[in-house]
Order: C-alpha cells, then structure tokens, then sequence
C-alpha cells in the first residue's frame, strides 16, 4: 500500500493512521481496496486520494470534531483545552452517561475524541502536559486543505477571509451570505451582510493589522494622513481620533447588530481579536439567551463597567472575561474593570475565567457554580474564599492577585479551603506587585490538594512547603519570583513522579543548588532561567537518571555545568541561551567541559557571548 502515497511521508503517516484502527487482515485487506478504488476514480493526485480515504474512514461521531477544525486560520496552534470547550458548547460531544454517577464527563469523552484525530494522523500534537496530556494541536496544510474542502462541501461553516470573496468593501457587501450555521471570520466583516437569523456560532479570529485597517478608510485619506504625520503632529492627533472615532462606530454598529439578529447563537469567540480603538460591551447581549461559549479574551474595553445584563445567559458553560480596558492614544492601561455580581445565575458554567484586575467595588458571589470545572484569576479581594468548598468538581484553581484566609471568620481556624475536592488537578498562585501572603495559608491551600499533577507558584514565598505537605502525585512544578533563600532541590527530589520542573526568575536567591543521588528518579525536562545569584550546581552521579531535556537560560553567575552531568545517559538535548561566552566555550568541542556533555546528540546555543 506504501507505493500509493508516491513516497510522501504525510500520505504514509495518515494511511498508517487508517491501518492502526484495524484489527484483522481482512480490515487491512479492504483498507487497500480502498485506496486502488479512490486512485482510480480520482485525478492522479495519490496523496488527496489517500487523505479522502483517511476522512472517509472517520466514524460518525469524529466527523464533525475534524470538520470543526476549519474554524481555524493556517498554522494556527490550537489549545486543547479550548477546543473542547467549543466542541461541547456546539454539541457535536455530549455524555449519555450519569457524570455523578462515576460516568465520564462530556469534557473527558471530547479528550478521548481529541487523542483518536491524533492517533489517526488528523492532527499534529503541538506540546504536552506532564501526563502526556495534549495541550495543543495544530494541522498540516495538506490536511487542513482537506478539511476546509469537506466543511464547504457539507456546508459545515462559512469563513470570510481574504481569498473568500467575502471581505470589506463592495465586495463584502455584494456576497450577502444566507443560510448558514456557523461564521468563522479571519478578517474584520461586515456583519450586517450576514442575513441568518439561525446562526449558531461566530468565531472572530483576526487583528487590526495595517492591511485590514486600509479596509475601513478611504485609501486617499490615508495618503495625506500619511503626509500629516510627517509634518503636522497635532494635525494628525486630530486625524487619529477621527479615526479611532469611526473605527468605535463600527464596531458598535456591528455588536448592536449581532446582539439582536443571531439571538439563537450557542458560541461566540472573539480570542485573539485585538483593537485598540476599544470596546463597548452593549447591554444588549444579555439577548443572547442560548450562549454556551462567550470569550472576550484580548479585548479592549474603554467602558471599565460590564453590563449587568450578562447574568441573563443562564445556559453558559464557558464564561472568558479576560479583558483589558483602554485609555485614549497611549492604548492598553490595565485598568481594572468592574464585573457585577450575576454570575451567579449562571448555574451551569463549567469554565470561569476573570478578569485579572477587578474593580475595588467588583465582589462576586460564585457559591451556586456547582458545576465548576475550571476556575482562573480568583482572588480574596472581589471574591469569597468560602465559595471554593461547593465547588466539588473543580478541576483548575488559578489565584491571582490578594490571597488572604483572615478576612473570612466564617471559615474558623485553619479552614479546609477546597473542601472535599479530591479532583483538583492543577493549582497556580500567582501574587505580584501586592502584598506577600502569610506563608501558612499557601501552605494549607497546597496541603489541601491531595492530588494535583500540576503546580505554578509565582509569589515571594521565602521557603518551600515541607516535603509531606505536596502531593505524592505532582509531576510539574512552575517556581517564578519565589525568592527561596533555602536550596529547593532536596525537597522537590524526593517527589515520586516528578517530571517537569521550570525554576524562573528570580525562584531561588542562593548561590549553590545540589541534586543528590537518588532524586528526581523520573525527571524529564529540567529549565533553569534567570537565577542571578547562581554560582554553582552539583548534580551527584545517579541523579536525574531520566533527564532527557536540560535548558539553561541567562545564569549570568553560574561558572560552570555539574560534572555529574556526564553521567546522565539519558540527556538528548542541552540548551544554552544567553550565558556568557566563557561559559560556551568551556562546553564546545575542545573546550576544558566538553567531556561533560559530548554524549548529548542535540546542544544548542543561542545569543551566548
């Protein structure tokens, strides 16, 4: 069957993908029947033949998770996670089975879905948790050629794009579209060209480039705002507001038309859309009753208040309100925004994403959101710490900002923060340009977690917790800005299936760090960036014996590598990056430290000297 894909190794892979899910000869057998019958009925092309076979073999319930994938522009890298947030919101993944009861949750089935694409060569896995976990995917061109041609023949979506025919201007206008389930837009469009009262998703994938930007303004205009600029500043300050002004009225004709034509819309995504002309979230989207999926993600906002209208969309799962909030000519400010108190209401959210700078005056109650799977950018400040015990399916905690269990009497002394939640995975602490939180409660909150894999402290915390307060099953920890006076290593070595360990700026303020024997037994990746004060690191022989990824980032101080490094048979890539030149040639060939590291078959130096 190699023959038929001409020696082309995607083709090979994908027919390889084919042949995986087959159990018999007799399977094998038809599979290459298959591919003589396509070669013969098509054009000659071999590879589009051996690909159509591969879609054509899809069982029904992946169809249309491979078609959903058009959505998305060229080379884009897909989140995981993300993807099968919009996968269960459109309702092509569902669960029949009771999720209390112990069945699989929806999120679970679509994660199997998401491994069988990956299995059968449909998708490309971009990078992977400590778990092996997909985290991110993305598409061949050929594959993604395939794709957008079956999601046009089956009438799956509609993109408009720049090679579409449905774009700005005359041309826009003049390709009215009529009848369609799902947008997915890669330039700005003219929304009110889209007549589909039934429309069930809108995916907003683009930026304001200058390109597009030329789309929204008379080109004549934009040569004498050219000539302004160069010679008349105040003049063209003027220009710009106009400019910004009319770019405003655009944005609000189209939002105030979308949020009262497409009110049967279950998704509407505008991740990675950015403006700085800023937004205005009308409170009439509170007509979109049948939201599933709403991100704002990226979005700037020159109103700092969100509408109280959002507690309306009673049916959401995923709520992104990581917005940022605008100031004029200077852009992004970072101001805080004010959510008001409604999401409550929104019994039914699986995944809540904040803002990560609230309103003083913003104050959540989140005690009814049962179903809460994900969780990102709480804090103690706009949010009640008491509210994480009716949380019992949480799955990812991500604190940001003021952390403080004293303002809480309710709660007594030494309070279960997380209550029975034995499900949570992954915890992130991060606490920055704020107060430093009492170290007691980071250490009662990572107690609590009993079965974590994934750990990200970003906070000065001067000390690690003791070894027994982790959890036996961590696998990745993230230190950043921790300011540990104390040798991290011998504790983290002892963590049993430890994997991923990123030490950052500033994490550890010491100048020798030692890895003993018998420690990081399962060690995969090992990154240690931006310790300043680092002068020293001994690795003893049997240390890190599975150590296959080391990388060594702007340790301006550190002498030289371990000579317990030698020992390690497992290393198949040192990376180097910015560290001093002596430091680089002690390690190349003929270097004084070469010896150290001549075994490993990748070493790569980048801006060293």
């Amino acid at each position: 069957m190699v023959r038929h894909c001409a020696g082309l190794p995607l083709a090979i892979i994908v027919l390889g993908g084919v042949l995986a899910r087959k159990n018999s000869l007799n399977e094998w057998q038809t599979v290459s029947e298959n591919v003589k019958s396509y070669l013969k009925r098509g054009k000659g092309q071999g590879i589009e033949d051996v690909l159509e076979l591969s879609y054509d073999n899809l069982p029904p319930y992946l169809r249309s998770c491979f078609l959903y994938l058009s959505n998305f522009t060229e080379d884009y890298e897909i989140s995981a996670k993300r993807l099968i947030q919009l996968w269960v919101a459109e309702g092509i993944v569902f669960s029949n089975q009771n999720e209390r009861n112990g069945g699989k949750i929806v999120e679970d089935v679509a994660e199997y879905y998401l491994i069988e694409l990956a299995e059968r060569c449909m998708i490309q896995v971009g990078e992977r948790d400590a778990l092996s976990k997909i985290q991110t995917c993305r598409m061949h061109d050929l594959m993604r050629d395939l794709c957008l041609s079956k999601a046009k023949e089956e009438n799956f979506l509609c993109i408009v794009d720049h090679s579409s025919g449905n774009q700005f201007g005359k041309d826009f206008s003049s390709c009215t579209i009529r009848g369609v389930r799902r947008v997915a837009a890669h330039v700005f469009p003219q929304v009110q060209c889209i007549k589909s009262p039934h429309l069930r998703s809108f995916l907003f994938s683009f930026e304001f480039s200058a390109e597009q930007t030329k789309a929204l303004t008379n080109p004549k205009m934009l040569m004498m705002a050219n000539y302004i600029f160069e010679h008349d500043k105040e003049m063209w300050n003027l220009i710009l507001w106009i400019y910004i002004l009319r770019l405003k009225y655009i944005l609000w004709r189209s939002w105030t038309y979308m949020f009262n034509s497409f009110k049967l819309l279950r998704v509407l995504n505008f991740e990675g859309c950015f403006c700085d002309a800023g937004f205005n979230l009308s409170s009439d989207i509170g007509n979109l009753i049948h939201l599933r999926f709403l991100c704002l993600e990226g979005l700037c906002f020159y109103n700092l208040k969100l509408p109280a209208s959002l507690g309306n969309l009673r049916c959401l799962q995923t709520l992104d309100l990581r917005v940022d909030s605008y100031v004029g000519l200077n852009g992004i400010s970072g101001r805080p925004i004010y959510v008001p108190n409604v999401i409550w209401r929104m019994k039914q959210l699986r995944h809540l994403y904040l803002p990560k700078h609230c309103d003083r005056k913003t104050k959540l109650k989140l005690c009814t959101l049962k179903n809460l799977l994900t969780l990102a950018n709480f804090n103690t400040r706009n949010c009640y710490v008491g509210d994480l015990h009716n949380m019992m399916n949480l799955r990812d905690l991500q604190i940001f900002g003021s952390f403080h269990i004293e303002d809480f009497e309710d709660l007594g002394k030494n309070p279960a923060i997380l209550g029975n939640n034995n499900i949570l995975r992954s915890l992130t602490l991060t606490i920055e340009n704020v107060e430093i939180p009492d170290p007691r409660h980071v250490t009662h909150l990572i107690f609590g977690c009993a079965n974590i894999y994934e750990l990200r402290l970003v906070l000065k915390i001067g000390k690690l917790p003791e070894y027994h307060h982790f959890s036996s099953n961590i696998a990745s920890i993230y230190l950043r800005i921790c300011n540990l006076v104390e040798d991290p290593m011998p504790t983290l070595g002892r963590l049993p299936k430890f994997r991923i360990l990123k030490i950052r700026e500033d994490a550890f303020t010491g100048k020798e760090m030692a890895c003993s024997a018998q420690s990081f037994v399962k060690l995969d990746f090992l990154s240690i960036y931006r310790l300043h004060n680092l002068e020293e690191w001994k690795v003893d022989e049997g240390a890190m014996p599975a150590l296959r990824h080391l990388e060594i980032y702007k340790c301006k101080n550190l002498k030289m590598l371990s000579d317990g490094l030698r020992f390690i048979a497992t290393l198949r890539k040192l990376e180097i990056r910015r560290m001093p030149k002596a430091f680089k040639d002690k390690l190349e060939e003929g270097g004084d430290d070469f010896y150290k590291v001549q075994h490993i078959p990748s070493i790569v130096f980048e801006n060293c000297g």
